[in-house]
């Protein structure tokens, strides 16, 4: 994997800049993030972050429509966009090298210069409400919303990222660009610039992003920590839907980004679920046809994690699917693996990332990341030798302390009536 070992570097308010070149490269990433995601709100304005990002992309005072923003980028070719997760926003373009200074200079437009006009904020409320009427409408992402909504209990996480439909109609131009002013400032941001680096580029953030107003008196804050699901805490969380096929999702308490115990966990998630050679694909799919589709995984937050397994089910056989999952676990915990099994998932999860690290703006991705949850600015080959060194006994005890029926999350959409699901979780 190419040593890109990136910069650091901190503009005169304060802004976090890193720079990593990529000599081969004649395209470059820039991405900006901003350290607030759906997380960070209350009930009342649960939604703002996503809203906001929406926002960005309706005009300012250069370029005034969103046609007139994407016809300037649409020109190059350029590949751009943006996302809002439960702990971060992020805003990217890829474009050709040669068009650095475009790039940079039109997300800072976008990110301090919008209009924020109330009739494309009106306008923009009908988008959401039908991007939230979309994944309502896929049993599959329903399903993630509830699975995350019963695995932390009383507390943000747990909050859709698009946020309800009635606060998208109430949520006023006010409340939106306080959001904003609350969070959007130097000490919350990092610009990532991935690939062909023009030797001007830390000057040119410095004459943009350089220039943003460090707030006097800081008004953010932060997230109300996830301090773990009681025992007693309600187990499942079911809807009715006639669908073809059940969606299932199980969850388990996992761990935080920098708890040593996150790379077990990782390498777990692969060999349970995580390829087409992964036990539970090869049990429940392979071998009893009882699914098309079944992966495992653990995600890791700044506080917390979690251990997941979603599938697409058969409706008549669901009872012997969820028993079937179960009983993977179970061996899992039981009896571990050898070594043969967890250096192939090792191998599987070094050639995934070398693979990825190949494009700039995974590169971007994965920098920037590092820096907001882990003030880390190693080079991949850092984690992939922290996941060489997790052994079986690792992986054993890890998969013990997760997979415990007590601490087990269940989220499940199909066609039945929750009295039928008694006794399954």
């Amino acid at each position: 994997m190419s040593p890109n070992i990136p910069t650091l570097h901190r503009l005169s308010n304060g802004m976090n800049a890193l720079l990593v070149p990529h000599e081969s490269a004649e395209s470059l990433t820039f991405m900006v993030f901003i350290h607030v995601g759906s997380r960070y709100e209350e009930k009342a304005n649960n939604g703002a972050s996503h809203f906001l990002e929406h926002l960005f992309f309706k005009g300012t005072d250069k370029h005034p429509t969103t046609l007139s923003l994407s016809q300037e980028l649409d020109r190059y070719g350029a590949e751009y966009n943006a996302y809002t997760s439960k702990d971060l926003t992020g805003f990217y373009i890829k474009i050709d090298a040669t068009k650095t200074t475009l790039a940079i200079e039109l997300l800072h437009e976008m990110l301090f210069a919008s209009k924020f006009d109330p009739a494309e904020i009106d306008r923009e409320r009908g988008v959401i409400i039908e991007e939230i009427n979309m994944y309502e409408d896929n049993p599959a992402a329903l399903m993630d919303d509830l699975l995350e909504e019963v695995s932390f209990p009383k507390n943000s996480l747990g909050w859709t990222i698009a946020g309800p439909r009635e606060n998208i109609r109430a949520m006023t131009r006010e409340q939106i660009l306080a959001h904003k002013d609350r969070y959007y400032i130097p000490p919350r941001m990092t610009l990532v610039a991935a690939g062909k680096l023009d030797k001007g580029i830390l000057a040119l953030l410095e004459k943009t992003f350089g220039t943003v107003t460090r707030p006097k008196k800081r008004e953010d804050a932060a997230f109300l920590p996830f301090s773990g699901s009681p025992v007693r805490a309600p187990r499942l969380k079911f809807l009715h839907k006639k669908t073809e096929q059940v969606q299932l999702g199980l969850s388990f308490p996992g761990y935080h980004v920098s708890d040593p115990k996150t790379p077990p966990a990782r390498l777990l998630g692969l060999m349970l679920g995580g390829s087409m050679s992964s036990r539970l694909f090869t049990e429940v799919r392979e071998r009893r046809g009882l699914c098309y589709g079944i992966h495992a995984g653990h995600q890791a937050l700044e506080d917390t994690g979690i251990f997941s397994i979603s599938a697409g089910l058969e409706t008549k056989r669901f009872g012997e699917a969820v028993s079937v999952i179960w009983d993977e676990l179970a061996r899992m915990a039981k009896d571990g693996v050898e070594q043969k099994e967890l250096q192939d998932a090792k191998d599987h999860y070094r050639g995934k990332l070398t693979l990825a690290f190949e494009d700039s703006s995974t590169q971007a991705d994965w920098y920037g990341k590092q820096w907001i949850f882990r003030h880390d600015t190693k080079p991949p080959e850092a984690w992939l030798q922290k996941m060489e060194r997790v052994n079986p006994r690792q992986i054993l005890s890890v998969a013990q302390e997760l997979f415990q029926k007590k601490f087990m999350r269940a989220a499940v959409v199909g066609p039945f009536e929750e009295k039928e699901l008694k006794g399954m979780f």
